[in-house]
């Protein structure tokens, strides 16, 4: 948990943005919440009436300020897909809690910010083609499910095919990678799959779950991804989508390097990338 307001300060710190740069959302409301979620599991979540197995295969102990948190990260990615409707990329300190499912949390994931964000954006007329690109190194399940019969959201997902979750519901595209898969394996799919996902679909706006789990270092990933290749990574996808003239928004998802400091300085680099790459929205 301590990587969110690490990375804020990092970020701050070093120059990277301002601290009015930084806009602080509210909670969102349950309305909208229950755009994704059930009205049983996404009230239970705020008032703790949860069952033990419902808990334990979130992942997290429950507690107010967990809800708290995870009410303020949605609605955090709401404003990102707004913002970046408006200014052309923007990005959540948090967000892409992509393994929740309408009914439950799993893997870490309380409620699922990116479903909401779209259902709220599209529902609202903002947007009516969504894309979403997720290179956590686990599928996003959550967003493969809730998705899957919506023709106007594509979902891609570039993981570790032996990784969580194990049953993987099916993305519009899926490319699962070997264990130990580096750089130049790594980057070289993601080329040729985001080719293929802008050859089937042009979406009005894209969300980037952009994991630093495939890291070799990570604890959770099996990848061997370096630094370097995290940095060729981030540039690709943000130097694809912003060429195209795409809306664009930043999200987190997971991250589990041997420290919180290595964990934020691998964060960080997604929006070092942005910054330079689209250095007139960051004015």
């Amino acid at each position: 948990m301590k990587k969110f307001s690490g990375l804020h300060d990092y970020l701050i710190n070093n120059g990277l943005f301002k601290s009015s740069d930084v806009i602080e959302p509210s909670m969102v409301d349950f309305a909208n919440l229950y755009t994704a979620h059930t009205q049983r599991y996404g009230h239970g979540v705020w008032t703790g009436n949860l069952t033990k197995k419902e808990v334990r295969r979130m992942g997290l102990p429950w507690s107010k300020s967990l809800a708290i948190r995870s009410r303020l990260a949605v609605q955090g990615t709401i404003n990102t897909g707004l913002m970046a409707l408006q200014d052309g990329i923007a990005g959540n300190l948090a967000g892409g809690t992509h393994h929740a499912m309408p009914d439950h949390g799993e893997g870490f994931c309380v409620y699922n910010d990116v479903a909401v964000a779209i259902k709220v954006l599209r529902q609202s007329k903002w947007v009516n083609r969504v894309l979403i690109i997720d290179v956590d190194v686990h599928q996003g399940n959550g967003n493969a499910a809730i998705f899957q019969d919506e023709p106007d959201v594509y979902t891609f997902s570039i993981h570790g095919e032996k990784n969580y979750p194990f049953v993987k519901p099916p993305s519009n595209l899926d490319v699962g990678l070997p264990d130990k898969t580096e750089d130049k394996q790594y980057l070289k799919t993601l080329s040729d799959s985001l080719d293929k996902v802008f050859d089937e679909f042009t979406p009005d706006l894209v969300f980037y779950l952009a994991g630093i789990d495939p890291l070799e270092e990570d604890h959770f990933g099996r990848l061997s991804l370096s630094l370097k290749g995290m940095e060729e990574r981030e540039r690709m996808v943000i130097e694809t989508v912003t060429q195209k003239e795409i809306p664009l928004a930043l999200l987190l998802s997971g991250g589990y390097a041997p420290t919180i400091q290595k964990t934020v300085e691998a964060h960080a680099i997604m929006y070092k990338a942005a910054k330079e790459i689209s250095a007139p929205y960051f004015r």
